[in-house]
């Protein structure tokens, strides 16, 4: 496993750390608002992430238990990461960055969200909150069918 060294105490820096990485951020946004939770899942983004830095994001994920890595139900030799509750608490901020995002870039983001953000943010972050806790729910039971 990968492990991160602090750069300093200061909360900032070690969210830094961690979040700092774009490529982090959209793993979790591609699992939280696209339920994808595979590596080829991963791949198709628009944003192209290599394979080399895909696995490597997918490892600090895991070492930080920001994401379960389990065996697919599907196929034993392939692999299915799940979101934990410690990156289920990180909606709320990846929801404020896509707001802020939305407010000062062109958006591409689905006119669904923001609408509802829109008109009742608390509501939408427990809506995907619960979304992501369900979700990842079914995975785990699913991956431990095959076992």
């Amino acid at each position: 496993m990968k492990s991160i060294t602090p750069r300093s105490r200061c909360p900032i820096s070690f969210s830094l750390d961690i979040l700092g990485d774009k490529w982090i951020l959209l793993i979790l946004r591609d699992m939280i608002f696209a339920g994808k939770s595979s590596y080829n899942e991963f791949l198709q983004s628009a944003e192209k992430i290599a394979t080399n830095i895909l696995a490597d994001r997918l490892n600090i994920l895991e070492s930080q238990k920001l994401v379960e890595k389990v065996v697919a139900s599907d196929k034993r030799s392939k692999f299915t990461y799940i979101l934990t509750e410690k990156s289920i608490t990180l909606i709320p901020v990846i929801l404020e960055l896509s707001i802020w995002g939305l407010s000062n870039f062109p958006p591409e983001t689905d006119p669904d969200l923001i609408i509802a953000l829109e008109s009742d943010r608390e509501e939408t972050i427990k809506k995907y909150k619960e979304l992501a806790r369900k979700r990842a729910e079914q995975q785990r039971k699913s991956s431990q069918a095959v076992l």
